[in-house]
């Protein structure tokens, strides 16, 4: 009896420590949840200072905490475009805020829709006499976009810009294919749907290069003619021979850049805060050098809260690809939006705006988005869309609701075409000597057989529902833009189009953002000015939980200031991460896609840096 006793109240220390041990990590975890949230408290006169360490997006996506624990490394951060006009127009117009600082060193850019809409913000700062500062080591196309609209632009002597322009070379799994005798079934409808090109050429189609002509040719005319307007002196020459400006500043990529009036200012970090310091003061909390009052985006977004007077106009986002399911936020699970379309069915809400920044994906999805959004029209409020960087393909789709579109001249879309891969393996299993035999009662029995091949009835099939989706779509479009089905046609064919074009061919209506939209949507409800807010369905507050596991998992290397070649080797990573996800794409099985995979990428260069591109190879190759 003794023993017992003595194991029991060993037991019970056990079980008091560790209820101790939870006790404490509870209260520690619950400490820092509180102390991340940032706090108007933290709002101080002086610089707003914008340290964008991380992508402008759309809409935020959501941490997986658990993912983010075991990566050990939180994702790359997440910086919603329409949260970032709308606290650089508050610091316009706030008294406390004497110039906004913009820290581009560790800026992974974002769409040129968002990074244009950002900068003319940053010009109402200038039009308010406020400085506008940006700093980095090395400028690239999306960083000098949103630093041309400072008044001051920085750079490291020992950094530089290299600008490159949309456009470059993919891989083409063709040849490779065949080479594996892996049949790539390929069914669609488009003369110009060249995403199953890769997997069916070695080289880009004549049709395909044409429209990449155009299309790049349009998004790199209103970069320049964007970085032109804010900064009329610069010389864009140096974009078209990029040797001869670095061999004329002797080898010198900061010179060159200046030289070039792609920057102002050559200095330190310290140099830069020196004169932030003259502009606003001195920080009496701080004795560092340099050192200046500042508020940070998180507490100054924090202390403007969100518009609530007035009534209601909805506004749903479609971000990412479109897929089948709840995913998201960050990807437009189809699911997902339309409960959150039907759940504001009962709101009373005067009018609803769909911003769309997706490249389309699943035909069903897509449909399932649109249906939701014809249950609010047929209350008989307004609709409208409101295009950013890409609504194309299925993001075109779930925009033919809508009684007016509105893009940007850089916005990209059309791509109304459908497609189907399906790869199959009998080729390959033939030449390791396996054979296929056995007892159909139909054409259909034992199909699909990816491994012992297709039926030419199943052949036929599939590519007839691609032929009825695509017929589908046409007469989508043709009854939304008051075209016949043979105009829709002439334009479809899956050709991408610029905002500009679009807008032409009758694709769109006018050009404007989001402010535009919703005023537009307003005046169509008879709301007066003051008398209506947004309300963004299915927005969360993560700020809190987001705040802490970025603490918590801050990288070794989270300061460090990528110079010109750390860009390059960026760019590389991106290309194999593009390479592995091309041929992970090929081994899905998935139904009728409207995707526009030909879409030049309007995402950052660097989208995930919680999975190496290591880590994809070993995840693709182990299934």
């Amino acid at each position: 009896m003794r023993f017992a006793r003595g194991v029991w109240r060993l037991l019970v220390g056990i079980k008091d420590g560790l209820v101790l041990v939870f006790m404490l990590l509870f209260f520690a975890a619950l400490f820092a949840i509180l102390t991340a949230r940032p706090s108007p408290a933290q709002v101080r006169e002086g610089a707003l200072l914008l340290a964008l360490d991380g992508q402008v997006v759309e809409e935020q996506s959501s941490i997986d905490p658990f993912q983010a624990l075991l990566a050990a490394e939180a994702p790359v951060r997440e910086y919603q475009a329409r949260d970032l006009v709308r606290a650089i127009d508050a610091a316009a117009t706030d008294d406390r805020i004497t110039a906004v600082v913009l820290d581009l060193d560790r800026f992974l850019g974002g769409g040129q829709v968002h990074l244009q809409t950002i900068g003319e913000a940053l010009d109402r700062v200038r039009a308010a006499d406020k400085p506008v500062l940006a700093f980095a080591t090395a400028y690239y196309d999306d960083s000098l976009l949103l630093a041309s609209h400072a008044s001051e632009v920085w750079l490291d002597p020992l950094g530089g810009a290299v600008i490159a322009g949309p456009g470059g070379h993919r891989p083409y799994f063709g040849g490779l294919l065949d080479r594996l005798n892996v049949n790539a079934r390929i069914y669609r409808v488009g003369t110009y749907k060249s995403a199953v090109e890769p997997y069916t050429r070695s080289s880009m189609s004549e049709e395909s290069r044409e429209n990449y002509t155009a299309l790049y040719g349009a998004l790199w005319g209103e970069w320049q003619a964007h970085v032109k307007k804010a900064r009329p002196g610069i010389d864009l020459a140096a974009t078209r021979d990029p040797v001869a400006a670095v061999q004329a500043a002797n080898g010198d990529l900061a010179t060159a850049a200046r030289n070039a009036g792609f920057v102002d200012t050559l200095g330190s970090r310290s140099d830069f805060d020196a004169r932030v310091q003259a502009l606003v003061g001195e920080d009496s909390w701080s004795s560092e050098p340099g050192a200046f009052p500042s508020t940070g985006y998180d507490a100054w977004l924090a202390d403007l809260g969100e518009a609530t007077g007035g009534s209601g106009i909805g506004v749903v986002t479609i971000a990412g690809e479109i897929v089948d399911g709840d995913a998201g936020p960050g990807t437009a699970g189809g699911t997902r939006i339309a409960d959150l379309l039907d759940d504001a069915l009962d709101d009373d809400l005067k009018a609803l705006v769909v911003r769309v920044d997706s490249p389309g994906g699943s035909v069903l999805a897509s449909e399932e988005i649109s249906r939701a959004i014809l249950r609010h029209k047929a209350k008989g409020i307004p609709v409208v869309v409101s295009m950013a960087n890409v609504a194309a393909s299925g993001g075109y789709w779930v925009s033919t609701p809508a009684d007016r579109i509105f893009a940007e001249p850089e916005t990209i879309t059309g791509s109304i075409g459908i497609f189907a891969i399906l790869p199959t393996f009998e080729q390959l299993a033939a030449d390791w000597g396996v054979g296929f035999d056995g007892v159909r009662t139909t054409p259909l029995s034992g199909q699909p057989d990816l491994i012992g091949g297709l039926t030419p009835e199943v052949d036929t099939i599939l590519q007839a529902s691609i032929e009825d989706g695509y017929r589908d779509f046409l007469s989508r479009v043709s009854e939304a833009r008051n075209l016949t089905t043979e105009e829709v046609d002439r334009i479809g064919q899956g050709r991408v189009w610029d905002g500009g074009a679009a807008r032409q061919i009758g694709l769109v209506d006018q050009y404007g953002g989001l402010d535009e939209a919703l005023a537009w949507a307003a005046n169509r409800a008879k709301l007066g000015q003051g008398d209506w807010h947004p309300v963004f369905l299915g927005t969360e507050d993560r700020s809190a939980y987001d705040t802490l596991l970025r603490q918590m998992l801050l990288p070794e290397d989270a300061d460090a200031r990528p110079d010109v070649t750390a860009l390059f080797a960026r760019k590389e990573e991106n290309a194999v991460r593009s390479l592995l996800a091309d041929a992970e794409r090929l081994m899905q099985v998935k139904g009728m896609q409207a995707l526009c995979l030909e879409c030049p990428d309007t995402s950052p260069s660097v989208s995930r840096r919680s999975e190496s591109w290591l880590a994809m190879l070993a995840r693709f190759f182990a299934g």
